[in-house]
């Protein structure tokens, strides 16, 4: 009997566990997940938890509901990965073997790489909606927030979901407008990037879009620091921002165990093979998820992608055969901007989001790059998809691993996505 061994059951790791134990011969491989968390987070969700759209209870699940029933469930920390003689130590000292490792550990905030982002305002003034506890407290302060300077920051790249934080300003803008206070509250959007998004189209059409709604974009700041008791953050060239209310994106890291592993790169995520997703290392190790270092979007649509490819290619790493490289660095994204509509974006390592029909290309009937209803019930009712299909190992109909160019209006190519 060999050893199959998945480390994390956040979505990559679960949709890799069902995927596989439907294909792989249960005789012959035993399938073991590890996780130490009881719960199944649908972090989409956070997005919506700070303004009331969701409740807590909607954003959660228990995570053994979505593993499948014949492979074994571990849930205990990761103390240690030793790839150079295929074992895995857990916190309790537990040893696990391994003939073939997926690593799904995810990325995590990481407040702490800026000097006071932790301090006295944390979660006062300061908050991330990163994680459930960030988002359900920084909904509890919006309650009951009278207004001023709100500031929607990102540390830098690459972060989970690159979008979510200008869906967040635009979710901003509508929620004190439905509050009656649009107008005792500033916004802005402080960003590395040079503009409002990663990609020269989308980041026209997405900056546009915070200018007709009057959120004020800061572009090019490098925070070197957050002043709690003046309340600003300051950047390595000097340059201040003052906020009133502070909702940050801190550094995205990969998982300390990759740290402690010596896997990583200076954040932690595991070097890889961006179009296989096999260990750049380690020939007996793959990679999924927000673990990777690929070019790709730390997205929930990103890891679906890669595990349908994944499978196929343990698969065929099992019986000996050539790897596909297969990936190409698909991703497909919901963006709200408020109001009851949304975007839709669809590209991969080489070409950019551009306007289209998604999915079918005459018809759609979901529009790219462009603000509709449809788009914005399609964001609300991924979550049914998220929990009903994707985390139990089904496909979406019509929608390929692969992105389709077909329906896209192909401007620009050869663009390598971040």
């Amino acid at each position: 009997m060999k050893n199959l061994l998945i480390l994390g059951a956040g979505s990559a790791g679960t949709m890799m566990a069902n995927h596989l134990s439907k294909k792989m011969s249960l005789k012959s491989w035993s399938i073991t997940i590890v996780d130490q968390f009881d719960k199944h987070y649908y972090q989409p969700g956070f997005l919506f938890l700070p303004f009331d759209v969701y409740k807590e209870e909607d954003v959660y699940r228990e995570r053994t509901d979505y593993l499948p029933n014949n492979i074994n469930y571990v849930q205990k920390a990761i103390d240690i990965i030793k790839p150079e003689i295929n074992q895995v130590v857990l916190a309790d000292g537990t040893i696990l073997k391994y003939d073939l490792l997926i690593i799904a550990t995810g990325s995590q905030i990481a407040p702490g790489e800026v000097e006071g982002m932790q301090g006295s305002e944390w979660h006062k003034s300061v908050f991330d909606f990163y994680t459930f506890e960030g988002s359900r407290n920084l909904r509890d302060k919006l309650r009951d927030w009278k207004g001023g300077d709100m500031v929607i920051h990102i540390t830098e790249m690459p972060i989970k979901c690159p979008v979510a934080p200008l869906e967040f300003a635009f979710l901003a803008d509508w929620y004190f407008h439905e509050k009656g206070m649009r107008d005792k509250v500033n916004i802005y959007y402080v960003t590395p990037l040079d503009g409002a998004f990663t990609k020269p189209v989308a980041s026209s059409k997405l900056g546009h879009l915070l200018k007709e709604k009057g959120i004020n974009i800061v572009p090019d700041f490098a925070i070197a620091k957050l002043d709690n008791e003046n309340k600003k953050i300051v950047s390595w060239d000097e340059k201040e921002v003052s906020f009133d209310l502070l909702v940050t994106i801190p550094t995205n890291m990969g998982d300390e165990v990759i740290a402690r592993s010596g896997m990583g790169d200076d954040l932690n995520f595991v070097p890889t093979n961006k179009h296989t997703l096999q260990s750049s290392n380690f020939e007996n190790v793959f990679v999924i998820g927000d673990a990777t270092n690929v070019p790709a979007s730390k997205a929930g649509s990103v890891a679906h992608f890669e595990a349908e490819i994944l499978t196929e290619n343990i698969m065929r790493y099992i019986k000996g055969e050539p790897l596909k490289e297969d990936f190409d660095g698909h991703a497909n994204c919901f963006v709200e901007t408020g109001y009851g509509k949304a975007m839709l974006i669809d590209f991969n390592y080489t070409t950019q989001p551009v306007p289209g029909n998604f999915p079918f290309p005459g018809v759609g009937p979901m529009k790219l790059l462009k603000e509709n209803k449809v788009n914005h019930w399609g964001k609300l009712g991924f979550r049914w998809i998220y929990w009903n299909m994707l985390m139990k190992g089904h496909s979406i109909p019509f929608i390929t691993a692969q992105m389709q160019k077909a329906g896209k209006e192909l401007e620009e190519e050869k663009l390598e996505t971040v």
